[in-house]
């Protein structure tokens, strides 16, 4: 895990990636997930630990539970289209956490996210799993795509706020195209067809 992929946009905070825990904690630290039900065990598969510098209230530690202890799943921090949002990706577990308010934060609902895509001409950035496609733009937008694929999407190009990809189906053994808008949410083709 390298440096935060800040190249998209631009944050007003500053995150380090720790290699565990520090011999002097900051006094303020948040264990994401939050508890749930079947999730009592994340922090046994590994932890990410971030040191967080927002643009005020002082530095906090952030330790994000891995989902998947596997390489074929997303990791990595990345800067958001609003300033103050950071994520923070742990073995395909991705937490979108308000820099100013870490207590508030929002746990992608795809499990695993394999793939996060900034889209900055698009105010946009694109989580993958295995199925579908989970959005998170400038403001409050927040949304998913139906089902594209019945295991596996394969993401191409975003160009005039259409993301293209593919999706495989079950039923023929091949891979399907499709489109996404990213502004209007309307998604065409993919491999899956209930």
């Amino acid at each position: 895990m390298g440096a935060p992929d800040l190249s998209s946009f631009s944050p007003s905070w500053k995150a380090t990636t720790l290699s565990g825990p520090p011999m002097i904690a900051p006094a303020r630290q948040f264990t994401w997930p939050v508890p749930v039900p079947g999730e009592e065990d994340a922090l046994a598969r590994g932890a990410l630990f971030l040191n967080v510098q927002p643009r005020e209230g002082g530095s906090f530690l952030a330790l994000c539970a891995l989902g998947f202890s596997t390489g074929s799943v997303a990791t990595g921090v990345f800067a958001m289209p609003e300033p103050d949002e950071l994520c923070a990706v742990a073995g395909g577990y991705a937490y979108l956490v308000d820099t100013l308010h870490p207590d508030q934060i929002e746990q992608v609902p795809l499990r695993p996210v394999v793939q996060v895509l900034p889209v900055p001409e698009s105010d946009a950035v694109v989580f993958v799993g295995f199925h579908s496609i989970y959005v998170r733009g400038a403001g409050d937008v927040r949304w998913q795509t139906p089902r594209l694929s019945w295991e596996g999407i394969i993401l191409g190009h975003a160009e005039n706020d259409i993301l293209h990809g593919t999706g495989w189906d079950i039923k023929t053994d091949k891979e399907f195209p499709f489109t996404v808008n990213l502004r209007t949410q309307a998604c065409e083709g993919g491999g899956f067809r209930g």
